[in-house]
């Protein structure tokens, strides 16, 4: 005679998605889809091709990428302008995609895209699988990072 199976041990709850922010920093910071979420909002509408599913329509919401990147405290003059342009930050997510910006997309004196980290996805909150790069100028989705896990910010020639 077989002993029936054990009940199931109830499944223990995700840790939260962490964003590990670093390379020209202060200091590395690391947050949450929480922590994001508590910083400014702004939403955004956006349109992009998706190689394999074809046009997307989403609406985001969540901190413009600037704000954050500021708040890591990059190791960069932000009083002169030329020196800022020698800086990139590249984005990957989750499953090793990655994406690299120019400092200059983001930084309100050059072109100020309104890039974000967002938290939020048609109002469905991203806290377990992470927060996603939008990049609504963009019209092919490549750029679109889904579960961000790290952002690397650092400098290229002298």
């Amino acid at each position: 005679m077989s002993r029936p199976a054990a009940p199931a041990a109830p499944a223990e709850p995700a840790a939260p998605a962490v964003v590990r922010f670093h390379g020209r920093l202060d200091e590395p910071l690391e947050l949450t889809v929480a922590q994001l979420r508590a910083r400014q909002a702004h939403r955004i509408e956006v349109s992009f091709d998706c190689l394999s599913e074809g046009e997307q329509n989403h609406c985001f919401e969540g901190p413009k990428l600037w704000d954050v990147v500021r708040e890591a405290r990059p190791q960069v003059d932000l009083r002169g302008r030329k020196q800022r342009l020698r800086h990139l930050l590249t984005v990957t997510g989750a499953d090793g995609h990655c994406a690299v910006l120019s400092w200059a997309e983001i930084d309100p004196e050059f072109g100020g895209q309104q890039i974000l980290l967002a938290t939020s996805v048609d109002g469905t909150p991203l806290d377990s699988a992470g927060p996603q790069l939008v990049v609504p100028a963009d019209r092919c989705g490549a750029r679109y990072i889904s579960a961000v896990t790290e952002i690397w910010v650092g400098a290229t020639g002298r």
